[in-house]
């Protein structure tokens, strides 16, 4: 018998054995429920060929030959990725509607004799209720911002409490960039909705009542925007500041993006994005360190003449609950600033 379903909160996702998105691989990739794995029914290609002949040419004939087209992939997901499954696996189902494609798959897993779900309304209604949490409702989280310049070690602390049990929200992470100017990490960014998806899921797994320490960020991270709501809530949210020495800053900068500093090419290409306000001489100087291998150099010359002022013309110098100062690049220090900040944290609940 096959159940239908439209309840997507973690503990219901978490019961099933699997979530399916039956889906083509370029709407997977766009974005999908989390943990789904993708096992197409059409793929990209024989979903663009149906498509057109539907729309296009003869109705009957379409249908005919996608009918073949998901019976050969359906068999073959059978025989390949799902063929250890036993009788009692279940899984969630889905595609763009929740019609046609995962009503096939479902069809087939439930006469194979697995009890199977259909997400009812697909992907869509995954969607809906994202943009829901997003875009139309106040995020009724507790956060608590942790700000601070460019390299007072904010990621690192953020990492610190995560390990620590402190309930924390890591946006870098989610938007997979660093939100500077040589933020970009491997692979690149997520879509904008896959983006959301990750906000979406880890805000829903958090508990409300209790803080959540998030890094502050602009309102852009790399090619990322912070939905509204979570950005309406960070913005009257308690700020934590971190500071920390523009030495220790520098160092701390060139040891977390070595991998940037060493491709020469990749670095000298970040300085000629830097704004036109710096003026040609000044990032020519900069280019210059780059090229000599000056790196902590380069680092502080740009906290001072860059990241700084950009820091306080965001706001840096809003008021804060705390100021907890980082003073070095050890564990004992950012150890000892992890607990300055629970501390503060405790303080905040009990206000």
């Amino acid at each position: 018998m096959i159940r239908r379903t439209v309840e997507l909160c973690p503990r219901s996702r978490d019961a099933f054995d699997a979530i399916i998105d039956v889906r083509s691989p370029a709407e997977f990739a766009l974005d999908h429920i989390p943990g789904a794995i993708n096992l197409p029914v059409l793929d990209d290609e024989q979903r663009a060929a149906v498509g057109t002949e539907y729309v296009q040419g003869s109705k009957f004939l379409a249908r005919r030959t996608g009918a073949a087209m998901v019976a050969r992939n359906i068999a073959a997901h059978l025989e390949g990725p799902l063929a250890d499954r036993a009788g009692s696996f279940q899984p969630l189902v889905y595609c763009w509607r929740g019609g046609q494609r995962s009503g096939a798959m479902a069809t087939v897993m439930d006469q194979v004799g697995w009890p199977v779900t259909v997400l009812d309304g697909g992907y869509q209604t995954w969607r809906r209720q994202v943009t829901a949490a997003l875009y139309d409702q106040p995020v009724a989280h507790r956060l608590v911002l942790l700000d601070g310049p460019t390299g007072s070690g904010k990621t690192a602390l953020l990492a610190t409490l995560a390990g620590q049990g402190t309930q924390t929200l890591d946006l870098e992470a989610l938007a997979a960039h660093r939100g500077s100017l040589f933020g970009a990490m491997p692979g690149g960014q997520p879509s904008q909705k896959a983006f959301e998806t990750r906000l979406h899921d880890a805000l829903s797994r958090l508990v409300p009542s209790r803080p959540i320490i998030v890094e502050a960020e602009s309102s852009k991270i790399g090619a990322r925007v912070i939905p509204p709501m979570l950005w309406a809530a960070m913005s009257t949210a308690s700020v934590i500041r971190i500071e920390s020495p523009v030495s220790v800053r520098a160092a701390r900068t060139v040891r977390d993006y070595a991998g940037f500093a060493a491709d020469p090419a990749a670095l000298d290409t970040a300085l000629t994005r830097l704004p036109r306000h710096h003026g040609k001489e000044t990032v020519a100087g900069w280019r210059a360190l780059a090229a000599n291998g000056e790196i902590e150099t380069l680092a502080e010359a740009l906290i001072v003449a860059h990241y700084d002022p950009a820091y306080r013309r965001a706001g840096g110098d809003r008021p804060a609950a705390a100021i907890i100062e980082v003073g070095s690049l050890d564990a004992a220090a950012l150890a000892a600033a992890a607990d300055a900040v629970a501390l503060q944290l405790e303080r905040l609940s009990a206000a």
